[in-house]
């Protein structure tokens, strides 16, 4: 008789906790720490790994910047509390080619990146997922609120149960390959209360550690300052000029605005506010007009990641619900395949300060699935 398959585990592996290795994400801090402290708790084969992904201090030419070594640090610490190997990959170079660079250029080109995604992308989900696998790990656990679970096609991507942390809208580029080998233990919880409990209950140090709300290589904000430094001598001042044609200041650098942009434009005196509706590089323009013209209906949408049942393209046109901003709650669109990978997105109610560089991110209008998404490129 045929011996019945072993029963799954919590991370849906057919065998013991003991006998599946899991490698850790491990960022420092609150999130990630928790990941691997439960796991092992579970009695998991855990492997924490942190990348060192740049260094603060060249990156902002200022000593005592580094708080890229304190997160190190909590990570070791955690490690060593729950007694589990930890190991620092150096990941600098990898970072600046697939992320640190094409953020100078994303922004100097007029557009508003979000390189969260990439590094998830290109870093995360890619270089140190194959870390993972030379490691022999049976799967690679992070510390994102978002939650993969099992349907009749596979595996899917879901909101996390808390909406208010859910990460889908930087997480929206993972593929089907990679979801099979990644968990997400946090998704599923109702707080970040809840992850905080659990980290005091385990004793952790980072258990009150704040959470970083920067970009990690520009820790005050300030994009314009980086840029500066990764590409001396491009930032060029220009004109502000009223998307009627009259001129009515100048400006020291696109870089420093954004699509949608009202507050810090230097140009007073005027009756009725104004915004950024548009940056011209090639002129080095600063375009301003009224509210109306921010309203975007068509948004073109290419590099698309697909994570639906059927191909991409095997429909005319797809009713989903769409995030064109992280911050923004998902609207009802038409998404119209072009190819595999770019597409015409329809929104039914049209958006404002919708910008190139950004994410355009599907989710199904009738569930907590996500069906990918792509990046919003030249406006309309």
């Amino acid at each position: 008789m045929p011996l019945d398959p072993a029963p799954l585990n919590s991370l849906g592996l057919p065998k013991s906790p003991a006998e599946t290795r899991v490698v850790v994400a491990m960022s420092g801090g609150v999130d990630s720490s928790v990941v691997a402290a439960k796991l092992k708790d579970e009695g998991y084969d855990v492997v924490g790994v942190t990348l060192q992904l740049y260094d603060h201090g060249a990156a902002l030419a200022k000593k005592g910047a580094c708080c890229a070594g304190v997160d190190i640090h909590d990570a070791r610490r955690v490690a060593e509390e729950m007694n589990f190997p930890h190991y620092v990959l150096d990941y600098e170079n990898i970072f600046r080619d697939a992320v640190i660079e094409e953020f100078a250029e994303s922004y100097l080109g007029g557009a508003t990146p979000v390189p969260c995604i990439r590094c998830n992308e290109r870093v995360k989900f890619k270089d140190l997922l194959d870390t993972a696998k030379d490691l022999e790990a049976d799967c690679m656990a992070t510390g994102h609120y978002i939650q993969r679970k099992m349907g009749p096609h596979g595996p899917e991507l879901h909101c996390a149960e808390d909406r208010n942390r859910d990460q889908s809208y930087f997480l929206f580029s993972t593929t089907p390959e990679q979801l099979d080998f990644l968990r997400f233990p946090l998704g599923h919880l109702p707080s970040k209360a809840a992850t905080r409990e659990l980290a005091a209950q385990y004793g952790l140090a980072v258990a009150d550690k704040p959470d970083s709300q920067d970009i990690c290589f520009v820790p005050d904000g300030n994009y314009a300052a980086v840029i500066e430094k990764l590409r001396p001598g491009s930032v060029e001042p220009g004109e502000i000029v009223h998307a009627d044609g009259r001129v009515l200041g100048t400006h020291n650098g696109v870089i420093h605005y954004t699509i949608g942009q009202r507050r810090g434009l230097g140009i007073g005196g005027l009756s009725d506010p104004l915004y950024v509706v548009r940056l011209d590089v090639e002129t080095r323009q600063v375009i301003v007009g009224p509210k109306d013209m921010l309203a975007t209906r068509v948004i073109p949408v290419r590099e698309i990641n697909w994570l639906g049942d059927a191909p991409f393209n095997s429909q005319k046109e797809w009713h989903l619900a769409v995030k064109v901003r992280s911050t923004r709650p998902p609207r009802e669109a038409i998404v119209r395949p072009i190819s595999e990978t770019e597409a015409e997105v329809e929104l039914l109610t049209p958006e404002e300060g919708v910008s190139p560089g950004q994410a355009c991110v599907f989710y199904d209008p009738e569930s907590t699935r996500i069906f990918g998404g792509g990046w919003i490129w030249r406006g309309h």
